[in-house]
């Protein structure tokens, strides 16, 4: 899940009388934004909760349980609240306050209603968390350390010789969460176990292991769904402080781990992210699938869910991961259940999110769904423009999801269907290799800029490449530049790059482990030591100092949370989970699917582990054999023991030599038919073998924002006249920064200064953009609003025939909408949009984005252009909701009279699976409703 938290429409919940009409609960970044701590009556209309906070500047607010009420200092306005002091609360929604914390520390947020219109907030400190000075390794037989920095990590076992040891594991860096120093955890009779001579190496592996099954439940919940009680469901929750199923979290822990340790939980838990259409809602004429519109949940998120966020695809990883690893008897049901909710989700993503102009699909960057962090400044205030870009993971996302559904086709008997996905993936890959390609940086474009622009970025995500490389969207000549182009800083590889300025930490400045994980498969797969060594190295070095998987750390020091008093609004991790459940399976799947080298397939399992000499030096030191016991694959046990050759100095990796099953010589794969249960399989590793070497590091200091790992902040153009000529404003970038012009998406002006540009080849029309870049780095910065030269057409919308200046709330399902006729004098083409405001939700939240069908036709009647248009959820502007304009709707037009109509279309809120949602779409019925101000058509050639 991104940053925030998931809020909605308030109400004053305060009788007369002071007291709560309804309960009310301290919810923040320090509790997950959950219900752990309600406000309790102390009386005299006094309510108070106390918490133990950790270091950090925490947001919060006060809120019930499904957010229907919402509390905050100023509705306008952050506020940081200082110790002691009283301020006053509007029972209305707004930003979230802060709290600083130095110390892990106890403290009272109390709340005084009892005047009802004017409830009083003050926060004080009350204590602060003793340490403990017993040594939690006392008596154990077998205790080593590790130090990292200044840090010291010391694993114990009472049993060194057990059969299920038992681990106690200590750390002396400060903890993300207040807590003890020291964790405790035992290996299981019916899960793998690693003996490797190396007691942290195993406890690591138990450590995640145990993570896994903490995460395995019987119930989830959330705040906004079932009025925050539990829902029965034997699945995967998130994380310590992420109680539901999350499709892109939960598919991504399956592909990396969990699907082979525990395929039946996975299957229910992808089963659970598939959902039909509500009773009662009739399927729109345009809207593709079958009747009951089986398909793959977009979770609540920007502008209102799907299509702005497309990258629900990735259930398709878990699915198939979970399908390779399930029997053939539980195999098939789920195979053809998959089939049918792709084929819905597939047939629609191509309606409501493919540009066939580039070949790619449209929407935001996967996982990367906190705008501020990785997009331009302006595009909160645009968000059909993020929807309009492409990004390299979502289109990467969508090529697996169709070359899946392909092949599950194929299986099925359905050939032309399996012909039709994979002529569709072949066409992908190819828009994805043309479009993205950055040859200069050796490396993919993570996202392309919006609509009137659409150039390629020089912004760069782990994610994406990695997912390009494991996919075979990458060729083993790209996949090498990558792997040796994309920046570590010294404690591994940050999730983007460059940074972006004046952003906290969180995917901005951060190393998330699960997105490491995806680059060690990755390097492993083209034999590159060095990045799969700082792989290897971040991903234990984050278990052992934080004693669990976390979800994220910061980039330079590797801190579960970086202090920084000067600029609080910088803290972060601003949210961070233990036991994140992608962190856990990527743990697993380095141990069994990299180290070991284990994976499965729907045929059988191949052994192609990935021994550095390094791993093999510092981590397994004198031991001659490591064993993975206990897997078990397919209801069949399997035991590996690897036999490891001297250590080496040299830098390189050891490949496989031999292997065997029970004593018999085998050649990969090892099909299902030739693994008898209870396995032995040994594999002799051979000579070290140098592999590729090349990685980029990078470095800097942490409370800096230096050019040297920073993108510039992004231009605007403040001007443009008809002929083509931009005032670029540098928007407080300073000397050293040049600037880069587009128009219609190409170079056509580079490292020009700031001020006054002229473009002295201008077409009749165009749209421009601007980019910065520093001079002594490369670095630059997203693109600037695009401007445009070519004559823009107002056209009113209508109502019973007459012109109108907005129609409110319109968009029920069923409704149709005609807008006044709109005359076009000179042939070329030209962006249709709707000028809207939707107001369902905020920006960040949400299911009830506008989505729609848009249709232009002449006055014969004959259709010049249709497609979806995108109207997310825009902000709230309290002097007056001021309209913007949808994605467009392209079309080359002839001269002649045209007229605009839009009817119904569908969104996350028609699906069954939200009729429980707590704000807009929920409980209340399907939200696709917005007010209309009219529609313009722009000139762009």
């Amino acid at each position: 899940m991104g940053a925030a938290a998931l809020f909605s429409a308030s109400a004053a919940c305060i009788a007369g009388s002071g007291t709560l009409a309804a309960p009310m609960y301290l919810r923040g970044g320090f509790n997950g934004w959950g219900i752990e701590h309600p406000l309790a009556h102390k009386g005299k209309g006094v309510y108070e909760a106390e918490i133990l906070v950790s270091p950090g500047y925490h947001g919060f607010k006060v809120g019930s349980k499904d957010w229907s009420a919402e509390w905050v200092i100023d509705p306008t306005a952050s506020v940081s609240v200082a110790a002691g002091a009283s301020y006053q609360m509007h029972t209305r929604p707004g930003p979230e306050d802060y709290l600083f914390v130095r110390q892990a520390s106890t403290w009272r947020f109390s709340l005084d209603a009892s005047d009802p219109a004017a409830p009083l907030l003050r926060v004080t400190q009350t204590g602060v968390a003793p340490a403990s000075k017993e040594d939690p390794h006392q008596g154990h037989a077998l205790s080593v350390a590790s130090q990292y920095g200044a840090n010291t990590v010391r694993w114990s076992t009472p049993d060194p010789a057990a059969a299920l040891r038992s681990y106690t594991q200590s750390s002396t860096m400060a903890l993300r969460d207040p807590g003890p120093q020291s964790t405790t955890y035992q290996e299981s009779p019916d899960a793998p176990a690693v003996r490797s001579g190396s007691l942290a190496f195993d406890a690591l592996f138990a450590l995640a292991v145990s993570e896994m099954r903490q995460n395995a439940v019987a119930q989830i919940k959330d705040g906004n769904y079932n009025g925050g009680a539990a829902i029965d469901c034997a699945c995967f929750e998130t994380g310590e402080k992420w109680h539901y199923v999350w499709t892109r979290d939960l598919s991504y822990a399956a592909d990396l781990g969990l699907a082979m340790l525990d395929p039946e939980r996975v299957r229910n838990s992808l089963d659970f992210k598939l959902s039909g259409y509500r009773a009662g809602i009739e399927r729109a004429p345009n809207v593709a699938g079958s009747a009951d519109g089986l398909q793959i949940i977009q979770d609540t998120g920007t502008g209102g869910s799907w299509p702005v966020s497309t990258d629900r695809v990735a259930w398709v990883l878990g699915a198939e991961a979970a399908l390779n690893s399930l029997a053939p008897a539980r195999r098939a049901p789920f195979a053809a259940r998959a089939l049918r909710a792709l084929v819905n989700t597939l047939e629609n993503d191509r309606l409501a999110a493919f540009d066939a102009a580039s070949g790619l699909y449209t929407g935001e960057q996967s996982f990367l769904d906190w705008r501020d962090q990785s997009y331009a400044a302006w595009i909160v205030n645009d968000l059909a423009s993020l929807a309009s870009s492409k990004a390299l993971s979502t289109n990467v996302l969508h090529y697996k999801a169709l070359t899946f559904a392909a092949s599950l086709a194929h299986d099925g008997g359905e050939q032309a269907q399996s012909a039709r996905y994979a002529g569709w993936a072949a066409s992908l890959k190819r828009s994805i290799n043309e479009r993205f390609w950055l040859e200069d940086a050796g490396m993919y474009s993570s996202l392309s800029a919006p609509h009137f622009d659409g150039a390629p970025l020089h912004k760069f995500d782990w994610l994406g490449q990695a997912l390009a490389i494991v996919t075979g969207v990458a060729d083993s000549g790209r996949a090498r530049r990558i792997l040796a182009s994309y920046p570590h800083g010294p404690m591994g590889a940050p999730v983007i790059y460059p940074q972006q300025q004046g952003m906290p930490v969180y995917h901005n400045r951060a190393i998330w482990p699960f997105v490491t994980a995806y680059g060690l498969k990755a390097a492993a797969m083209h034999a590159n030591v060095s990045v799969a060594d700082a792989a290897y190295d971040t991903l234990m070095r984050g278990a052992a100092l934080n004693l669990s998987n976390m979800e994220n750390l910061e980039w330079i020091t590797g801190q579960p949370l970086l202090l920084d008093e000067q600029q609080p609004a910088l803290i972060g991790p601003v949210i961070n989970s233990k036991r994140q459940l992608w962190s856990v399976g990527g743990y697993l799947g380095m141990v069994i699917g990299n180290v070991f080298g284990v994976s499965v397939t729907d045929s059988g399992i191949e052994l192609r582990p990935f021994i550095t000499s390094k791993l093999r030096r510092e981590a397994f030191g004198a031991a001659r054999v490591i064993s993975l016991d206990n897997l078990t694959v397919r209801g069949k046990r399997i035991n590996v023991r690897i036999t490891l050759p001297d250590a080496a100095s040299d830098t390189g990796w050891f490949p496989v030599d031999a292997i065997s099953v029970n004593g018999k010589q085998m050649a990969q794969p090892i099909g299902w038919q030739q693994l008898p249960d209870n396995a032995s399989i040994a594999i002799t590793l051979g000579a070290l073998q140098q592999g590729e070497q090349q990685i980029r590091r990078v470095d800097a200091e942490p409370y800096a924002e230096g050019p040297g790992v920073f993108g510039p902040r992004e231009p605007a153009i403040s001007s443009i006249t008809p002929s083509a000529t931009l005032r670029i404003d540098a928007n407080g970038n300073g000397a050293g920064t040049v600037y880069n012009v587009y128009r219609d998406g190409r170079l056509v002006a580079a490292k020009v200064g700031a001020g006054a540009w002229t473009d002295r080849s201008a077409p009749t029309a165009a749209c421009y953009a601007v980019e910065a870049q520093f001079s002594a780095s490369g670095n630059r910065s997203h693109h600037s609003v695009p401007r445009c030269t070519g004559e823009a057409i107002a056209i009113p919308v209508t109502g019973d025939g007459v012109a109108q200046a907005s129609i409110k709330d319109w968009g029920k399902p069923g409704a149709r909408l005609r807008f006044g006729a709109v005359d076009i004098a000179q042939a070329g083409e030209y962006g249709l949009q709707v000028r809207y405001h939707n107001s369902a939700n905020q920006i960040n939240l949400g299911i009830s984005g506008g989505v729609k069908w848009l249709v232009l036709k002449e006055a014969s009647g004959r259709i010049a252009a249709q497609g979806v248009v995108q109207l997310p959820h825009a902000r709230i502007d309290r002097t007056g909701a001021p309209p913007v304009m949808s994605t467009p709707l392209v079309a080359r037009l002839k001269p002649g009279r045209y007229w605009l109509e839009m009817s119904d279309f569908y969104n996350m809120s028609y699906l069954q699976s939200n009729s429980s949602f707590s704000a807009a779409g929920g409980a209340a019925g399907p939200s696709n409703s917005f007010d209309v101000h009219g529609a313009r058509l722009l000139r762009l050639k």
